[in-house]
């Protein structure tokens, strides 16, 4: 598979370029969607987990639980009819601004014109005056600050977006000055005060109410929270999450979203699972010309933190069009090569006219991306990184790519019971999938049995290269040569059947065989 693979600094025959991008596996990025009036039916949703969606994405900031439980029934229902295997993220509302439109009217505000935001939800939204969820604002903001509001997420669109400047402060009012004309369309609108400290909790007691309930029936494997700002953030989300049951192992999943966050960056990357680069608020409080330094900057973070890294906001325009702009494409290609774990739709796929194409669109231009990332330079700056001397698992993990890549191999195999070996070789970025078999082992509360590996599985859907197969609990993952031997041949027969493995290819195999861990290579026959 790796065959096909130039670096960039290779000359790429222009001829090349015209000639159709062949089938494989899938990309090895993930793509996460997100779930909503235009993707929500059972026949949507498995046409997204055909063309490549491996993380279903549901956003509390608007519709209520019965509403977003529909929805994960049809999913449900897609995983078991497609056989694909998808998680579930629930994203927090947090500290997010909203302006609240109950009429649900469309409301055209024309530049050099004044609009008052007001915490008086009980007024109408007009032209004139916009209802917020939100008392402190005044006391926030000042004369000059810049405000801006759009549906859903901003899309950069003048004509769905407005650029507000704070002209005074009335009371608990904020009179403002419009600086573009706009129609804002829908029940909710975004508000979003740049660079300005709100004070509002990072989980609120909504938030906390929907995970209880919500969450835990479902057993959401991610939690996407909103608006991180510090560590401390990220802690008490954990420790409220460890008092729910089987949410203990759910990946909390820090969403960057303004420079206060950004600030932070270093401290809450320690805490959490993995970090979402929110680039359309951050991308609003940042000058144009920092946002691609940041994301550089942050991609590399969690690269060698060996943490997925999540970009958003790549393919607005298909939200409307059922092809992303030039700037569009390079966007996904470069967040690949950036060296980003996951791709994740919101507006194109929550309310877009074409989510299915999007997710296609969006997949083949990560694979084309990946044909051209420099793995050599990647791994060398990786053990580079990671020093010496290193940890057994580190070690391991390094041996495996590297091997691998010397042989050739068209895939790793992995098997692991938490999952952390398979994330390990994953962070080294092989040019070949990695294909995670996490044996499931059997643990007690006290009160009943059950086995872990189902959590472990699906959380690998959102690490770059990772691909997890649900193994057997009666082959254990420290076991016999027989067993072990049983394990793989089910794993080989699963990338046979998926196109991965053929005759005659190499294939490394990473296992624990008592309580030593080998790295080996086999060629498959006939």
């Amino acid at each position: 598979m790796h065959s096909n693979h130039l670096l960039l600094e290779e000359p790429i025959r222009m001829a090349s370029i015209l000639e159709p991008s062949k089938a494989s596996f899938s990309a090895m990025t993930k793509i996460v969607g997100t779930l909503g009036p235009r993707s929500r039916s059972v026949e949507v949703i498995s046409s997204c987990l055909k063309t490549g969606m491996t993380v279903a994405r549901f956003d509390f900031s608007w519709g209520d639980a019965e509403y977003h439980q529909q929805t994960l029934e049809n999913l449900k229902s897609a995983i078991k009819g497609t056989k694909k295997l998808c998680a579930v993220m629930l994203d927090t509302v947090g500290a997010e601004l909203q302006v609240v439109n109950k009429t649900e009217k469309a409301i055209t505000l024309k530049e050099d014109e004044k609009v008052v935001l007001t915490p008086d939800q009980g007024q109408e939204a007009t032209d004139a005056i916009l209802p917020i969820n939100f008392a402190g604002l005044a006391k926030a903001v000042k004369k000059g600050d810049t405000i801006f509001i759009g549906q859903y997420l901003f899309t950069g669109s003048e004509t769905t977006s407005v650029w507000l400047e704070v002209d005074e402060v009335k009371g608990d009012d904020v009179v403002c000055l419009s600086k573009n004309s706009a129609t804002l369309a829908g029940s909710l609108f975004t508000l979003h005060a740049s660079q300005i400290r709100i004070e509002l909790p990072t989980l609120s007691a909504a938030d906390k109410q929907v995970i209880s309930s919500w969450g835990v029936k479902n057993k959401i494997d991610f939690l996407s929270l909103s608006y991180t700002r510090h560590a401390e953030d990220v802690r008490e989300a954990r420790d409220f999450l460890s008092k729910l049951g089987d949410l203990s192992q759910t990946q909390i999943f820090a969403k960057i979203e303004n420079v206060e966050g950004l600030t932070h960056f270093d401290e809450i990357l320690k805490e959490a699972d993995g970090i979402i680069l929110s680039r359309g608020n951050l991308g609003i409080d940042l000058p144009p010309e920092k946002v691609f330094l940041y994301q550089k900057s942050a991609v590399y973070k969690c690269n060698m933190a060996g943490k997925p890294a999540v970009v958003t906001r790549v393919v607005d325009s298909m939200t409307d069009n059922l092809r992303p702009t030039r700037a569009e494409a390079t966007d996904v290609a470069n967040a690949v090569l950036d060296g980003c774990d996951a791709i994740l739709l919101g507006a194109e796929t929550l309310r877009g006219l074409y989510p299915v194409e999007t997710i296609s669109t969006v997949g083949k231009i990560c694979a084309e991306a990946e044909k051209v990332f420099n793995q050599d330079q990647y791994f060398k700056r990786t053990v580079k990184f990671v020093g010496e001397p290193m940890t057994h698992l580190e070690s391991i993990a390094s041996s495996a790519v590297r091997a691998a890549l010397k042989v050739k191999a068209s895939v790793i195999i992995c098997f692991t019971s938490s999952g952390r070996a398979a994330r390990l070789i994953a962070k080294y970025r092989p040019t070949m999938p990695v294909l995670s078999v996490v044996i499931p082992r059997l643990k007690t509360n006290q009160l009943k049995w059950s086995f872990s590996g189902a959590f472990e599985a699906r959380q690998s859907l959102i690490v770059r290269g990772l691909f997890p197969l649900l193994a057997d609990p009666r082959h254990p993952a420290e076991s016999t040569n027989a067993t072990n031997e049983s394990v793989l041949k089910v794993a080989l027969d699963h990338g046979k059947a998926s196109g991965l493995i053929k005759s005659h290819d190499r294939v490394v195999v990473c296992q624990k065989v008592g309580d030593a861990s080998v790295v080996k290579i086999i060629e498959l026959e006939d």
